[in-house]
């Protein structure tokens, strides 16, 4: 049979959940082949992959970051159709299918994302949203968004989330990098993941340019995709959240930068930089609270 769906897993120290999520395709009725890109995992989670039918194993020497093993994988794929898929996701029965029959619904469709929620059942902040620009960030770092009654248009709030779920699929301006069906025909005309971003931000600047070249992004809330969300970087939080800040700069700069006026711009990359100084502390005292037996766990 020809291959339909072309899955890539970027995997770092995933665990148990990599073979769990390779479980959930290959339970899916559609033909698909999946291709994981390690990047230099240490945990033997591609023990558990040996000999499993239509799975294919590159090992990177090193950690390359998300963006450049996605490339990786979607040079050497087949199939017409790409989904991008966190190590830590699985799905729900009947999810892809509902991905890929939002894809064929309209040609002009080139990206569809599902509906994500956390173990709990929870809907995840980046499900589905509109895109951070810097205001809007900054309206719900400080928690403005509690105006957008009053003022809609001033006081957005990025996450979707808690609006009411729909009941069939929506175009949006952005999803979630954790799962990213995407039609080749699309990445072709866009182009690749920009490997500046070494992690978090990459699906957002996809986003991005995916629309400014015209192709549409839905949401579709009939395909669950369960995210144990943060589990493969909660060893190193400060090395993620200096990669996720880094990555905001680059957003920012890449895409608002003739928007804001150069000062503007300035105090926003000051501003990110405040913050990751914030979280550092925060995840350095829990740490040095976990080691003195102080009980700061998760």
């Amino acid at each position: 049979m020809r291959v339909v769906i072309s899955t890539i897993i970027v995997n770092y120290n995933a665990g148990e959940l990599l073979r769990s999520c390779v479980d959930s395709l290959l339970n899916c009725p559609l033909e698909i082949e999946i291709i994981v890109i390690d990047n230099a995992s240490r945990d033997g989670s591609l023990d558990a992959l040996q000999g499993l039918p239509c799975v294919r194993i590159i090992r990177n020497t090193t950690n390359v970051g998300f963006a450049t093993a996605c490339n990786i994988g979607a040079r050497v794929a087949s199939a017409q159709f790409l989904l991008f898929l966190n190590p830590d996701c699985s799905f729900k029965p009947g999810a892809l299918a509902g991905l890929l029959d939002a894809m064929n619904e309209d040609q002009s469709v080139g990206m569809t994302g599902g509906f994500i929620t956390n173990l709990d059942g929870t809907e995840q902040a980046g499900s589905r949203r509109a895109v951070p620009t810097p205001w809007r960030s900054f309206v719900r770092v400080f928690g403005l968004g509690r105006f957008s009654d009053r003022w809609p248009r001033l006081f957005f709030d990025f996450h979707l989330h808690s609006q009411p779920l729909p009941d069939c699929p929506i175009e949006v301006e952005a999803i979630s990098g954790a799962c990213m069906m995407v039609k080749r025909e699309a990445m072709q005309d866009v182009g690749e993941w920009d490997e500046g971003y070494f992690l978090h931000c990459e699906d957002l600047d996809w986003c991005m340019r995916f629309r400014q070249k015209g192709w549409k992004i839905l949401f579709v809330p009939s395909a669950q995709i369960i995210h144990a969300l943060g589990v493969c970087g909660r060893s190193r939080p400060v090395f993620v959240e200096w990669h996720k800040h880094k990555g905001m700069i680059r957003f920012y700069k890449k895409f608002f930068r003739h928007q804001y006026p150069g000062v503007l711009m300035g105090l926003v990359v000051v501003g990110v930089w405040l913050r990751f100084g914030l979280m550092a502390t925060y995840y350095s005292a829990r740490r040095a609270g976990r080691a003195l037996g102080f009980g700061c766990d998760e």
